[in-house]
């Protein structure tokens, strides 16, 4: 498998799209064969207790957690998009646009 190779595995916006039965398996897999053998650096917008519905089936979704945060280091960034921030500032977004289901931007 050509992902198993790279020193660093980087896996971007994970989650962005649901997994195919097939596809979280294959992710599945994946993550077995780089365990303890070579660096993966995942982001996804979705908390991890979501990915049971990213991978379709909870059983798979805890099988891969399990892999990937046993050696982890977990980063959790909040806030705006750095997107969404220039827009804002550049004047081509109003802050009111944009803003958290409690009301404050």
């Amino acid at each position: 498998m050509h992902y198993t190779k790279p020193k660093l595995l980087i896996v971007d916006e994970l989650g962005y799209l649901p997994f195919e039965p097939d596809a979280a398996h294959l992710f599945f897999q994946l993550v077995c064969r780089r365990y303890e053998r070579g660096a993966m650096l995942v982001t996804s917008n979705r908390a991890v207790g979501e990915w049971g519905s990213v991978f379709g089936d909870a059983v798979v979704a805890t099988a891969i957690l399990d892999r990937l945060l046993h050696h982890s280091h977990v980063l959790m960034i909040r806030g705006d998009s750095y997107r969404l921030r220039e827009k804002r500032r550049s004047g081509l977004l109003k802050a009111a646009a944009v803003s958290d289901p409690k009301g404050s931007a």
